[in-house]
């Protein structure tokens, strides 16, 4: 990156203002305003690295703030824009030190100590460490997440119970998405490179963390669990709800899908698990967004309106999340909705058709 510079001249190049992004991007859906869209902020980037607005000014630390960092805008880019790279190295420049959203603080200070990580997930009881006999050299390796660990931690042992091999390791520590995320990236450069210090790939239950690691250490060396799952099979079900197949939807991981690609996978599993219902706008932020939904709850609640309602007329049984912050988000929601539809994890729904068809 050339000295004086907060962007990397060759991602901030790469727009051509075509405005294909305009209409998949969740803020400026919300506003109708340019300047709340991917090529409305880049133009503010742009205006920043030539000195013609601060950094530090109201309006750029709006929008720093304002986007979800979702990535909609990458798959509906002609010209590959890496939008997620350049809003990180935004808030890397506006969030550093004692500029750093009060609320994020605590989060980040927490995930960045692997001995608390492993304290808190010890009594939460997450997924159990596998015999050095149970796993081949160079298997794959569970990641058991930070937040995950310690606020579902159902989720990696019903990942470990499905995944024969898979290899479990309680001394990892935060992949780092979160700090890359909100400010600090050399931090979320570090702890990626650690977490990945080790022989296999790394089978990730947590979308964002899976699309950070994939980027920062080669997508060959990251799996999601539902790739993992297909690639073992075979897949149990179908889940039976009153003697017939349960009613299943899925919400996307935004960085999953949009930076990895990978949405076939997660339905594919659904298919043989229930009567699997595409929900309209299921690639579409649920508004959790990482930390989004803690410093912007209004706007987190906006953008899951739509995606309530939806939720509302379809009646599911389960609907189907493949990423921790999406089932807080969409546990809460529903629940405070009022509908008897039960979020679950990818890998909590495939164990328990596991369970019912032994």
């Amino acid at each position: 990156m050339t000295a004086g510079r907060i962007f990397d001249p060759a991602d901030l190049g790469t727009c051509i203002a075509c405005g294909f992004c305009l209409p998949a991007c969740p803020t400026y859906r919300l506003t109708g305003d340019e300047a709340s869209s991917p090529r409305g902020r880049i133009a503010l980037m742009r205006a920043i690295d030539d000195g013609t607005v601060d950094v530090f000014d109201a309006a750029a630390r709006e929008q720093g703030s304002f986007c979800l960092g979702c990535r909609a805008c990458e798959p509906a880019c002609p010209a590959g824009v890496p939008y997620g790279r350049l809003l990180e190295q935004l808030r890397d420049a506006q969030w550093s030190g004692r500029r750093r959203p009060l609320r994020v603080r605590p989060l980040l200070a927490f995930a960045k100590r692997r001995r608390l990580i492993r304290l808190a997930g010890r009594l939460r009881r997450p997924a159990r460490r596998t015999a050095p006999q149970a796993s081949p050299p160079g298997a794959d390796t569970l990641m058991l997440g930070c937040f995950e660990r310690v606020l579902y931690p159902a989720v990696s042992r019903a990942a470990a119970s499905t995944l024969p091999g898979v290899r479990v390791a309680p001394d990892q520590g935060c992949c780092g998405a979160l700090h890359a995320h909100n400010g600090d990236l050399a931090r979320g450069e570090r702890l990626a490179a650690e977490l990945a210090d080790r022989p296999g790939r790394i089978v990730s239950t947590a979308g964002g963390c899976a699309a950070h690691l994939a980027a920062l250490v080669g997508r060959d060396r990251v799996v999601d669990y539902a790739e993992a799952l297909l690639e073992r099979g075979p897949v149990p079900g179908p889940v039976l709800v009153g003697g017939r197949p349960a009613r299943i939807g899925l919400q996307d991981s935004c960085h999953l899908s949009n930076g990895l690609g990978v949405r076939a996978a997660p339905r594919a599993v659904l298919g043989r698990l229930g009567d699997y219902v595409e929900i309209p706008g299921a690639g579409d932020c649920c508004g959790a967004a990482g930390t989004y939904a803690v410093l912007r709850p209004r706007d987190s609640r906006r953008v899951l309106a739509a995606k309530l309602a939806a939720l509302a007329e379809l009646d599911l049984d389960f609907l189907v999340v493949v990423n921790p912050g999406c089932q807080r988000q969409l546990i809460t929601a529903v629940r405070r909705a009022g509908l008897r539809t039960r979020v679950l994890h990818l890998a909590e729904l495939v164990a328990a058709a596991r369970d019912a068809h032994r």
